[in-house]
């Protein structure tokens, strides 16, 4: 990983701080409660999260995507939770830095740097997940306007969102399928749940992942001008393309939680090991223990490298599904491993809510599933190595 710059530097220690202050000793609470943590997303846009890839030219803080990642492995140290209220935005931010035209800059970028304006982003569907060619949610021409049908599944503030970065079919005999798939930028009413051609039903419940609304959307008939195609009308068919683009980055910011969550069950784990006595000593003097604290601490650090470095080569443009999908499937794995290997030195506290690990175990199983299985990732990175 390259050096990195005093700006880089002082973001990532400012947000390493708040977390320890303001997010860990609360994050556990909110996750019982499963509540929105308005008040930490409030603080993240005072600090310019929301806005940290978005240009100088638009109010935004112009930085690289390493330095996103450190930003996001500090957040999911704290709580995946608050990493994924910025992810999907980011990733919409990045689509209309990439594809869109000046005009949508101009209107979306200066508002989502704020947070005036977060986006949602939007491919699954209930029966399509990893196939994202088998979406069929219909965006149909009408005049100078698309009306979009269908349903959308597990979209990430899908309900708080004041718009959704959607993957649509514009035309169902192309041949490749993916030809015919079109992105739109959708504005909707923030927190309602029903307004004209959109329900968001009542939000998924879930194991892990709490506090931040995992929904589905249901399109009966939405209307919206021709001009919402990400990148203008030039644009139409380009969606699958634009959206795969994105993925990539969604794969980095994944890998990014899993280390963030990864370093949090780790220092649990230390810390706890370090006050705990069993047969006249400290565990940690164990050296049952210290083999369990060695193996996570170095799949830990191997799985930081291959995430910052995926993040780099994508900072430097071009194809990294290979290192993308490395990163995705050793981190995630890894934070899994390493949450339930914190949890096993716990001992029984370990099962219990009093202490954070059964919250990081919850959590983990998330990021396996996240972006891809990851059982999806092997399949791909055996196709880029084999080619």
């Amino acid at each position: 990983m390259t050096r990195l710059s005093v700006e880089q530097e002082e973001l990532t220690q400012l947000v390493r701080s708040w977390v320890d202050q303001e997010v860990l000793p609360v994050a556990s609470a909110f996750d019982h409660r499963d509540e929105f943590p308005e008040e930490l997303v409030e603080a993240m846009k005072e600090m310019g999260l929301f806005g940290i890839t978005i240009p100088e030219e638009y109010g935004g803080l112009g930085l690289d995507l390493l330095t996103y990642a450190l930003v996001i492995k500090e957040l999911a140290r704290g709580w995946i939770s608050l990493a994924g209220v910025i992810n999907t935005h980011f990733m919409a931010a990045w689509m209309i830095m990439t594809y869109g035209s000046e005009e949508q800059k101009l209107h979306y970028l200066p508002r989502m740097v704020t947070g005036e304006m977060r986006s949602a982003y939007s491919m699954t569907e209930p029966q399509a997940g990893s196939d994202v060619q088998a979406i069929t949610t219909r965006a149909r021409r009408e005049g100078d306007e698309f009306v979009i049908d269908g349903s959308k599944m597990w979209v990430t503030n899908g309900l708080r969102a004041d718009m959704i970065m959607i993957l649509t079919v514009t035309d169902p005999t192309a041949e490749p399928r993916h030809r015919g798939m079109t992105a739109f930028i959708l504005e909707k009413e923030a927190g309602v749940s029903h307004q004209p051609g959109l329900i968001v039903p009542p939000q998924l419940k879930k194991m892990g992942y709490k506090g931040v609304e995992s929904t589905e959307l249901i399109f009966e008939g939405f209307r919206t001008p021709a001009s919402s195609v990400l990148g203008g009308e030039v644009n139409i068919g380009a969606g699958f393309k634009q959206f795969m683009a994105a993925v990539e980055l969604g794969r980095v910011n994944v890998g990014a939680r899993a280390v963030g969550l990864a370093t949090c069950a780790l220092e649990q784990a230390v810390k706890y090991a370090n006050e705990r006595e069993t047969f006249g000593k400290k565990i940690s003097k164990h050296q049952a223990i210290q083999l369990k604290i060695a193996q996570m601490g170095t799949k830990i650090k191997a799985s930081e490298l291959l995430v910052f470095d995926a993040a780099e080569k994508k900072a430097e443009g071009g194809r990294v599904d290979l290192e993308a999908g490395m990163a995705k499937y050793f981190a995630t794995e890894t934070a899994l491993e390493v949450a339930t290997e914190s949890m096993r030195i716990h001992g029984g506290y370990g099962y219990s809510q009093e202490f954070m690990v059964e919250r990081l175990y919850r959590d983990a199983m998330l990021l396996i599933l996240g972006e891809g299985t990851n059982e999806i990732q092997q399949l791909l990175i055996a196709r880029r190595l084999l080619e």
